[in-house]
């Protein structure tokens, strides 16, 4: 009898067959599953894409938006140019990438054909300036400064330039208004990247960057970019499957970017640069007897605070640069030049970004410090010749002994022992080197008028400075132990070995040399010169410290407001009125009879119908010349300059400071005051008129600045005004319309900005070189 079941299938056939249809059920059920998800559920979602799929967007940027000084002159503007730009993908489709189409190109251009090629080639991690790090989709520039008669060869012989076009275009300009440079105020822009545009692919408006975007990477022009930038326009066309138009899918048209008004003034700008590049040029030929050479005054900064609200009214950084060098893609060249080190980084702004130790400068706060901590104004202070502290012999600039003095003249003939001598006393009742609840007074009143933390400009990439407290002394001895303690084992006397040998054992303890250094502002202090201004902004507004501020109003292009920005009120003098005063007093004297003296009133200055307020500060940096500060005040204005290797403070800076103020309150260099060649004898508050088309309506200057500026407009190389467009050009361009560049950040950025995203790695190791040796003791 056979086990062969009547059906003629074994049991193991049978469920096999069982287990392939419940398979091909499972697959059918989950194909059916899937068309159910893609016809029905997400139906609207996939057919948005499809139709995608024959939509193409042709972009139409934005005009940028202008920015302008206090009184309207265009700093930031826009002007019509014969832009030749390449198309990338129409390179790719040669046969031989392009390269014929580069060559044929750069003998129209008269440029030679390596410059066109690294123009036109895409940047990443290995391939150096000049490259293009836009979208690869986009057009990009190859100049900005075509002819007529080369726009006229190439649109011509289009058969050899497939992919080339030249065409009118919008360009960036920075105007170098009444001669003023601003480069690193103003910032520049560059096109956003792939990354970038890809990144904000699925957003709107401004949120959105489109291939065709420039956007601000330094500056104004990053900060306020969402202000400046506009919104491009966008034509959808409707493709077929060969790429060819068929209709028009819809259209927006580009929206103008506002306007964007600050607080400078052209004309002090012009003033205080050409001032701070003639005070550097005079200690290049001063002979420092300390060094046996001339002082090398490699950079310097100047800042003038309207102390009544904060407001910049000039800020200058030396060494600078063109900002036109990155109109339309910087050359190789310059590009090399801005970031070198023999160039000593001029992208770097050091009006915010340069930290230095501030010398007697500083002693504003250790007077204030004192007072809180007890001591009397009214007692009298030992100002020996010198003091020994633990061991070391701390002397006075010039080893001058002035007796018992008040704290009054310690400030005006700027007393190093006064100072050195409370802080050693302050630090043995804090417990000295084994302290028990500390009150650190001079510790806790610099943080209290703000140093070590950023001011909070409307700048990118600010620094904050450093209080070396004891929490920092600490962080620093944890981090620097292991590099310090193997110096100390290979031996060695020069100072550093010194330094290295002590901190190996107890780097992290506050000792008392630390201590009096910093009283005198040396030792590890740092603060940037935009910090100073405000804290004798804030001496002299009678305590309030403002948060600096450079942009006043943004104006719609019809010249509308849209938004104002007022001044912000951040903190105020943590000493009393009677103090505030007594510090009045003190700097007065400097001016009189003090530091300062020989430069103001031993140069005719009228103080007793302009008053004027100032301390001098010579700070002291291990392997160095020493470094120029001068901070002043009036009763409208905190003018503060500082030199690197540029000598003492009155010497290196008290000519440019004066004639400063001679430009902003219209005085002769034999104290003679005429308001009607006052630059700006109060501050301006209001904003500035506009015509019906948006231009701004400027008073004419009765002023000529030449008068009062003591240096030749070529010594910072300032901007030269725009050549007018030739009729020629100017046919071409009739009739187009003029797109623009973009800018900017949210205005929260500048608080705690990161570096540019196409930053070169030499622009944060520069602002890293800033920082000075350890500085050692500090003169007046």
């Amino acid at each position: 009898m056979s086990n062969i079941p009547e059906t003629g299938r074994t049991r193991r056939v049978t469920i096999r067959l069982v287990v392939l249809q419940i398979l091909v059920l499972s697959l059918l059920a989950t194909l059916g599953g899937r068309l159910w998800y893609l016809q029905i559920r997400n139906a609207k979602e996939y057919t948005a894409k499809a139709t995608g799929n024959h939509i193409r967007e042709v972009v139409e940027p934005a005009v940028r938006g202008e920015i302008l000084d206090a009184s309207g002159r265009i700093l930031a503007g826009n002007e019509t140019r014969l832009v030749v730009s390449v198309s990338r993908t129409s390179l790719l489709q040669q046969k031989d990438g392009g390269k014929g189409v580069l060559g044929r190109l750069a003998d129209v251009l008269g440029m030679p054909a390596k410059d066109v090629q690294e123009k036109v080639r895409l940047c990443d991690a290995k391939t150096p300036q000049p490259c293009w790090n836009g979208s690869p989709y986009q057009p990009i520039p190859v100049t900005k400064e075509a002819t007529t008669q080369q726009a006229m060869q190439i649109m011509e012989r289009r058969e050899d330039f497939p992919g080339v076009t030249a065409q009118p275009t919008a360009v960036r300009r920075y105007t170098g208004a009444e001669g003023a440079n601003m480069a690193q105020v103003l910032g520049y822009l560059s096109p956003v990247t792939d990354d970038e545009v890809s990144k904000t692919a699925d957003k709107s408006g401004l949120d959105r960057y489109l291939p065709a975007d420039q956007i601000g990477r330094a500056g104004l022009e990053s900060v306020y970019d969402r202000d400046l930038r506009g919104t491009a326009g966008i034509t959808k066309l409707e493709v077929d499957n060969l790429g060819r138009v068929i209709g028009t899918a819809g259209t927006v048209a580009p929206q103008t970017g506002n306007n964007l008004v600050t607080s400078i003034d052209a004309r002090v700008q012009k003033v205080v640069e050409d001032n701070l590049a003639q005070a550097m040029a005079d200690a290049r030929n001063t002979f420092d007897k300390v060094t046996n050479r001339n002082y090398e005054a490699d950079s310097g900064a100047a800042v003038v605070m309207d102390v009544h609200t904060g407001r910049i009214v000039a800020m200058a950084s030396a060494p600078t640069y063109d900002p036109n060098l990155w109109v339309g893609g910087i050359s190789g060249k310059d590009y090399q030049s801005l970031t070198s080190k023999d160039s000593n980084f001029p992208l770097l702004n050091r009006a915010i970004q340069g930290q230095s130790a501030p010398g007697s400068t500083f002693k504003v706060v250790s007077t204030t410090a004192a007072v809180q901590a007890g001591y009397s104004l009214d007692g009298s202070y030992p100002c020996p010749k010198s003091l020994t502290i633990g061991g070391r012999e701390f002397k006075n600039f010039e080893s001058e002994n002035f007796g018992s003095i008040s704290l009054e003249k310690a400030l005006e003939v700027s007393c190093d022992t006064v100072f050195y001598g409370l802080a050693y006393d302050q630090w043995m009742k804090d417990g000295g080197i084994k302290p028990k609840n500390p009150g650190d007074w001079f510790f806790k009143t610099a943080h209290e008028f703000g140093l070590g933390a950023k001011t909070g400009i409307d700048l990118p990439a600010e620094v904050p400075g450093r209080v070396p407290d004891r929490q920092w002394k600490q962080s620093f001895y944890d981090n620097n132990k292991d590099a310090w303690c193997a110096q100390a084992q290979k031996g060695g006397n020069s100072f550093s070995d010194q330094i290295a040998r002590e901190n190996c054992v107890d780097g992290y303890q506050m000792r008392a040399g630390d201590a009096v250094n910093f009283a005198i502002g040396q030792g590890d202090t740092l603060v940037t010169p935009v910090q100073m201004a405000r804290i004798y902004s804030a001496l002299a507004n009678g305590g309030t410290f403002y948060r600096p501020t450079i942009a006043k109003a943004v104006i719609s292009p019809g010249g509308d407001l849209v938004r104002d920005i007022a001044p912000h009120e951040d903190a105020k003098f943590p000493g009393d009125q009677k103090l505030l005063s007594y510090i009045d007093q003190a700097t007065a004297g400097v001016i009189t009879s003090g530091t300062a003296a020989w430069k103001f009133a031993g140069a005719g200055w009228p103080q007793n119908k302009i008053e004027l307020h100032a301390k001098t500060g010579t700070a002291e940096v291990e392997g160095k010349q020493t470094t120029s500060w001068l901070t002043t005040y009036s009763k409208d204005y905190a003018v503060v300059m500082t030199i690197s290797q540029g000598g003492t403070g009155s010497g290196g800076s008290g000519d440019a400071v004066r004639r400063i103020y001679q430009a902003l309150y219209g005085v002769d260099d034999k104290g003679n005051i005429d308001n009607s060649k006052a630059l700006l004898p109060t501050p301006q508050g209001q904003l500035p008129k506009f015509n019906p088309d948006g231009t701004a309506i400027i008073k004419p200057a009765s002023y000529d600045a030449g008068a009062a500026q003591g240096a030749s407009s070529a010594q910072l190389a300032p901007v030269a005004p725009a050549a007018p467009l030739t009729p020629a050009v100017a046919a071409v361009a009739a009739g187009h319309a003029a797109p623009a560049q973009a800018d900017a950040a949210p205005a929260a950025a500048f608080l705690d900005p990161a570096p540019p995203a196409d930053s070169p790695a030499s622009y944060t190791a520069a602002a890293a070189a800033l920082e000075p040796n350890r500085p050692g003791r500090g003169r007046a």
